[in-house]
């Protein structure tokens, strides 16, 4: 079976526990998935499925197989996702090119699944935003500021060591978190409700993971 689904975060809202406490929830979008491709092990060396996910103007029309081979015209991402069997074992669910990746049945209500998105990107930032230091004492005199202050060690060379902590670029990385609650499922919309936050922007991809590929 498939080990997780790929999926839009809409944005962040608010719903209402069993105890009638109010708690922070992520929407995230799993329509407008398809399969293009399917991997095996004896072929490419491992199981997967690759989907697809079609542009925003042709969400209303029907699927037609020959959008495979226009991929960038027609698909705004294409992924994969790892199998822990060969398609052809599964023969309950199968999985066939050309049908919808709706794969929300591996979903269940107050389970845990972990998320893999892209951080927001924060452009350049200085160490007490980047990593949190202190700065200096801000009272009359001192000029520090938020500088980082010394980078060197007590060499008569004064080489900086890697991996220094320094202003750079901060943001736009892979990030994962895991065991994230579900909260809901909705039968009716491809639509799943996670407790908290996750990384990334409004409309950024994420990667929802029920299981590790064995």
């Amino acid at each position: 079976m498939v080990t997780g689904l790929w999926g839009k975060k809409i944005g962040m809202t608010q719903v209402f526990s069993k105890e009638n406490l109010v708690v922070p929830a992520t929407v995230v979008d799993i329509s407008g998935w398809y399969v293009t491709n399917i991997k095996t092990k004896e072929r490419d060396g491992y199981n997967a499925v690759q989907v697809g996910c079609v542009r925003n103007r042709y969400l209303d029309k029907k699927f037609d197989i020959n959008w495979i081979k226009k991929s960038k015209e027609y698909f705004l991402f294409i992924r994969e996702i790892r199998l822990n069997k060969n398609v052809s074992e599964m023969a309950e669910n199968p999985i066939v090119i050309g049908q919808a990746a709706d794969f929300r049945s591996i979903l269940s209500e107050g389970s845990s699944v972990d998320v893999f998105g892209v951080n927001k990107g924060c452009g350049f930032a200085g160490v007490v935003k980047r990593h949190g230091f202190r700065g200096g004492s801000a009272s009359h005199g001192d000029t520090m500021g938020r500088a980082p202050g010394s980078l060197s060690n007590f060499c008569t060379q004064g080489r900086v060591p890697k991996g220094k902590k320094m202003p750079g670029h901060m943001g736009n990385r892979s990030h994962s978190v895991k065991n994230i609650e579900i909260i809901q499922v909705k039968e009716d919309s491809p639509i799943v409700v996670l407790k908290g936050s996750i990384p990334g922007r409004s409309r950024s991809l994420v990667f929802l993971r029920t299981e590790k590929v064995i």
